[in-house]
């Protein structure tokens, strides 16, 4: 069976002050999603599920959804703020997303595979997809909750335009990764790199460090672990306009819990994305040379 490629596109862009998921970053309008696909169905994923809102489902599937139909097998989910647990209610005054645990928490119904997940707003090459879909198509019924991650160093995902957040990844024997910890407003100066803590003090972190991005591979057992923990974070943090149900941090509890095994996977990739504004252009001229030295055509589509 071949995986599933789970793509979070609900997100709202707060820093970036627009959809960055439809923005365009390559020729012919490609966006940074579009060459995620693109380098998917090469590696060997047989199907994309779209995680998007209703307000943008008539934009999101004229510019990337239609591209992709007649390629691969297309599915689209819904996450928002109302589809939340019976008993549970949303805050007035609440306008942010759930967070990327919500987020694959609503597409459990579209996917009966192992399965990768990915920001799309993030560009991760081809090797990681290659290296992702290798450990997805190996995975056997009885390794129901063995995992993998494609990790990047923390230098090459900052910004120059401000603090970023990143998951701060403690790895142990066997590339078996022991945590992962959720550090916000991290930026840097020269090759140093830093985060500040609540009282705006720095505090050093290691260049090389390996970080999340938001590329992970599970099987469907992680739905159920979802499940488990939503009720919990909805009853400790639900009132809150702005907390979020993170992804990592559901991963991280199951690994600490021994309910998981996550694999860090390497690859030869450089990470980019948009986190600001004034990233748009360093992208655009990262994305131009990958098609200038032919690693991807210049019609993508």
């Amino acid at each position: 069976m071949k995986p599933t490629l789970l793509i979070m596109a609900a997100g709202m862009g707060s820093r970036y002050g627009g959809l960055k998921q439809m923005e365009s970053m390559g020729p012919g309008g490609t966006t940074l999603l579009d060459y995620s696909v693109y380098d998917a169905i090469r590696a060997g994923f047989g199907k994309v599920v779209f995680i998007i809102r209703h307000d943008i489902e008539a934009d999101f599937k004229k510019l990337v959804g239609k591209k992709w139909e007649p390629k691969v097998p297309v599915r689209y989910v819904f996450q928002e703020l109302a589809m939340i647990p019976d008993g549970f209610r949303v805050p007035e005054g609440r306008q942010k997303p759930w967070g990327t645990a919500h987020a694959v928490w609503v597409a459990q119904r579209a996917v009966q595979e192992p399965f990768a997940v990915i920001n799309a707003d993030d560009f991760y090459g081809r090797h990681s997809f290659k290296a992702m879909a290798g450990f997805l198509k190996k995975i056997k019924k009885n390794d129901a909750a063995t995992y993998a991650m494609v990790g990047f160093p923390l230098l090459k995902t900052l910004s120059e335009h401000g603090t970023v957040a990143r998951g701060i990844c403690r790895i142990g024997p066997g590339r078996k990764l022991k945590e992962v910890v959720e550090r916000t407003q991290i930026g840097q100066e020269g090759r140093k790199v830093f985060h500040l803590d609540d009282a705006g003090e720095r505090h050093p972190l290691k260049a090389t460090t390996t970080v999340s991005m938001n590329m992970w591979g599970f099987t469907p057992r992680l739905f159920e672990q979802i499940n488990g923990r939503f009720g919990v974070f909805l009853k400790a943090k639900g009132a809150e306009l702005k907390s979020e149900f993170l992804l990592p941090r559901v991963v991280d509890d199951a690994i600490a819990r021994r309910e998981a095994s996550v694999k860090v996977l390497s690859t030869k990739d450089q990470w980019f994305g948009v986190t600001y504004p004034q990233d748009k252009e360093r992208v655009k001229g990262e994305v131009a040379e990958l098609v200038k030295k032919r690693l991807y055509p210049q019609a993508l589509i």
